[in-house]
């Protein structure tokens, strides 16, 4: 994923095609971490965006970006009728997949296109067992056995939200948020925090990394 993100920032796109809005978060966060996120947030806006439904136009919005070009229906087939208006012969093309099995009809439009593809997959889907073990820290969190948790990205929000949803919890999750301390590694981790309505109990003053986080957590229980 690293040496996507570089191409990007280093122009070496002329689109840009987002089928989830979960890849780009999750592009966004790694950029977040290797200190790249402006840099990357700039390239895209620099490029056509096509994007396969409302979740990835959801993403580039709160980037405060517009997509290029939105296919209609949300689905591969609506891309590739979108895309076959436009002339992508020696175009340059960014294309964030998604984990399982992918239709391929996108990369094989593209390529009898013309045009030269760089795939990225951002992530991938979690097994039964590590979704089990979001889902247990959540009633964790909702009966009091934990007493802070710690986000260091964003998708770590989601994915506590998604498991919620997935499994019925969002009462117990709604608890959790109430019982628990929550802690960020930063600034943009903190906004997206704020923007569900959880309060941050501690975050980093300077240096947004591990150790500083685990210093803020272990001031929260300094004796005063």
């Amino acid at each position: 994923m690293e040496e996507w993100l570089e191409r990007l920032r280093n122009n070496e796109f002329d689109d840009l095609i987002l089928l989830t809005g979960e890849g780009l978060r999750r592009l966004l966060a790694m950029s977040d971490r290797l200190g790249i996120r402006a840099e990357i947030v700039a390239a895209i806006g620099r490029l056509r965006t096509i994007v396969r439904g409302p979740k990835p136009t959801r993403v580039l919005t709160e980037i405060g970006l517009k997509p290029g070009l939105t296919s209609s229906p949300p689905t591969s087939a609506g891309i590739v009728e979108s895309l076959s208006a436009h002339d992508f012969r020696g175009r340059r093309v960014g294309l964030q997949l998604y984990p399982g099995e992918v239709d391929q009809s996108v990369p094989d439009f593209l390529a009898a296109s013309g045009a030269t593809t760089f795939p990225v997959t951002p992530y991938r889907y979690a097994s039964d067992s590590e979704t089990t073990a979001v889902a247990e820290a959540i009633t964790k969190m909702a009966s009091g056995e934990i007493d802070v948790i710690a986000f260091t990205s964003s998708p770590q929000i989601c994915r506590l939200i998604e498991v919620a949803e997935e499994r019925g919890l969002d009462q117990e999750l709604a608890e959790g948020w109430k019982r628990t301390r929550v802690a960020s590694i930063g600034p943009v981790v903190s906004d997206a925090l704020k923007a569900i309505g959880v309060d941050v109990a501690v975050q980093p003053e300077a240096g947004f990394h591990l150790k500083p986080l685990v210093a803020a957590i272990v001031s929260l229980y300094a004796p005063l």
